[in-house]
Order: structure tokens, then sequence, then C-alpha cells
């Protein structure tokens, strides 16, 4: 089970005037636990003025870099987001989870497949890593990648990018479509939209030649983007979505179906596993999650969001069963599987047995 490390930060980067990239080192003992999988993310914790706040940034380097990055956009009365775009500076020290996250494919280095991303804004960051991360391992793989700013001066990565498309040109393609400037080609201005896509897909892009897809970025753009890749073939296993703020729903909720469900008002026995361990305890049936019943049972379970985003608190459920209020981070088949975001998930039966450790 993850737990939070200390990372020495040896640099932080001015990258657009409201984002940092924030370079990490992880101590010696600790190295081949932040070994990392493109398009992944580290999970920190700070505590500001007795608060602990945990907040979740994607990894934006390349595997074969050498180095640990994230990029971190500065969000409105966003405290943690002001604190590291304002205060944390070279020498400082954070705390983190190792790397998490499914929001890749695995690397062939001899396949052939080509790949398109689309971005929004910060959503930017883990398709980066990704996108380095192909053309260094798959060197017979293409990419094209749609990123959609407000304007060119919140672009971020702008250089890097085209610095990319230098060094491998024919295999790395960009189109930036802006929404408050105009451009040569109207079809690269305004916000991304289903007709947008559509168009995309008619003039620019050969969807039938897409093996697989990359998404992040607001939910309206991620929804048109996936509907417009569905009608022209591709099917669920071709399209990641990558999502963080609570504001941006993805998937559907997965809802159990209990056939016992329990007497409000009545307390559940609960058991949970975490590290090997096995606590019981009484929970709330209706005002407490897993994770939450969990945590005020003095068990220290992973969590990130709290707002079913992120995967950090998946848990799987072996006896039971569970009802969850929102999951945008699991597949279907995971919630079959009997996997839970503990987060969001409260009992529906008498008795709930879980675990954090499968």
């Amino acid at each position: 089970m993850a737990r939070f490390h200390t990372l020495k930060v040896t640099d932080v980067r001015r990258e657009t005037r409201d984002a940092v990239v924030v370079t990490l080192v992880p101590r010696a003992e600790d190295s081949a636990l932040f070994a990392f999988t493109h398009g992944q993310y580290l999970t920190f914790r700070r505590n500001f003025d007795g608060d602990e706040l945990r907040r979740s940034y994607s990894i934006c380097a390349g595997c074969d870099e050498g180095v640990l990055k994230v990029g971190i956009k500065r969000v409105d009365g966003g405290t943690f987001s002001t604190w590291a775009n304002e205060a944390l500076a070279a020498g400082d020290e954070i705390e983190a989870m190792p790397p998490m996250g499914k929001f890749f494919t695995p690397i062939e280095p001899d396949a052939r497949r080509n790949y398109i991303g689309f971005a929004g804004g910060s959503g930017i960051t883990p398709v980066l890593s990704i996108i380095k991360t192909v053309l260094v391992r798959e060197p017979h793989a293409s990419f094209t990648l749609v990123y959609a700013n407000r304007q060119i001066s919140t672009i971020m990565f702008r250089e890097e990018l085209e610095d990319l498309k230098n060094q491998h040109l024919g295999r790395f393609a960009i189109i930036h479509v802006l929404e408050g400037e105009a451009q040569d080609i109207d079809l690269f201005t305004g916000r991304i939209d289903g007709d947008k896509v559509e168009a995309l897909f008619t003039h620019w892009i050969d969807s039938n030649a897409v093996d697989m897809a990359f998404i992040c970025g607001p939910e309206p753009m991620m929804l048109a983007i996936a509907a417009a890749l569905r009608e022209h073939g591709l099917n669920d296993t071709q399209i990641k979505f990558e999502l963080f703020a609570s504001g941006q729903p993805g998937r559907a909720k997965v809802k159990a179906v209990s056939r016992t469900a329990v007497v409000s008002g009545t307390g559940v026995e609960a058991t949970v596993t975490l590290d090997g361990a096995t606590r019981s305890f009484i929970m709330p049936r209706e005002s407490k999650s897993v994770l939450d019943a969990a945590l005020a049972a003095n068990m220290d379970a992973p969590y990130s969001c709290k707002a079913g985003v992120c995967s950090t608190c998946r848990c799987k459920v072996l006896e039971g069963e569970v009802e969850m209020a929102v999951n945008h981070a699991l597949e279907d088949y995971e919630v079959r599987a009997g996997y839970a975001l503990s987060c969001q998930a409260f009992p529906l039966t008498d008795r709930l047995v879980v675990t954090y450790d499968e």
C-alpha cells in the first residue's frame, strides 16, 4: 500500500504566468518506488494552518528523461496550487505517494501504432509524458496532438512541444486550437465541441488510422471528443480519459444493486484490511463513506481527491455490498470485479468486508 515519502525540490521553473514545472528527487532508498509509467500522477500532501490538504498532479516527464517533474497550474482560490506557484522553491521538501494511475497503454517497441491526444489547458501534463515516452520507445509510432487553450500565452510547454515536433519530423504533429485568438485557419479558432471535432476528422485527421486516443481536459470537450471517436469506429478500450478536478464528471457512475438492503439507522459491522492488518469496527450507515469510517478508526487509508475522480482510494469489497455516489475513475470491469472508490462507497448491507491490499 502506498505511503507518503519525502521528495526534495531541485527546481521550480515558471512555465506560464499561472503555471510552474517542479522537478523532484526522492531519497536514495525510495528511488525505486518513484519509477513511473508514462501518464501517471503523484499525490502530494501538506499542512496549511493545521489542515492537511492532498492534491494530485500529473507527471510531465518522459520515462527516459531520468527526472521526476510535475506541472502545477494555479487554480483560483486553490490553496495548494497557489502555494506551489508562489512559495515553493528549490531546496524545499514535500511529501508524496509513489506514482499511481492507469492513463496509459503498455509500450510495444515494434508496434506501428497511430496515437491521438486531446488536451485542454493543464490537461497537457500527462499527455506530454505519454508523447515523449511513446516517441522514444515506439520508434515506428506516430502521434497527433490537438491542444486547446484560451490564447498563445497560456499554452503550457509550447517550446518543448515544438522541439519535440522538430526532433521527430513526420511522427509528431500538433494542432493548436485557441478559444480567444484568431488563427489563419478558422477551424483552429474557438472551443472544441462536437462540430469542431467532426471537422477535424473530416479535414485534418484520419480517424480510421487511429489506434489509441488519450483525452484530458474539461468535461464538455472530453465528452464531445469521445462521442466523435466512437462515431468514427473507435471502441471504449481505445479511448483513455484522465480527470482530476472534482467538477469534471467522467464515466457514468455504476451503482451496486443490493439484494439485502439494510434498515436505515442501524450500524454496519465493517472489517477493513490495510497493509496486511485487519481491523473491525461499527460504522454509520449513511453519514460516512468507507474511507471516512476507516480514517475515523485511525487507519491510514490512502486517498487524494475524495471526489471519486482519482483512484487513489480504490479498495475491493470482499463481502457485502456498497453503492458509489460518484465514479469517475473505475472502469466497468473493475466495478464488476468488486472494486470501489472508498471515498464514494456507502454500505448497503449490515456487514462489510473490504481490503485495500488487492
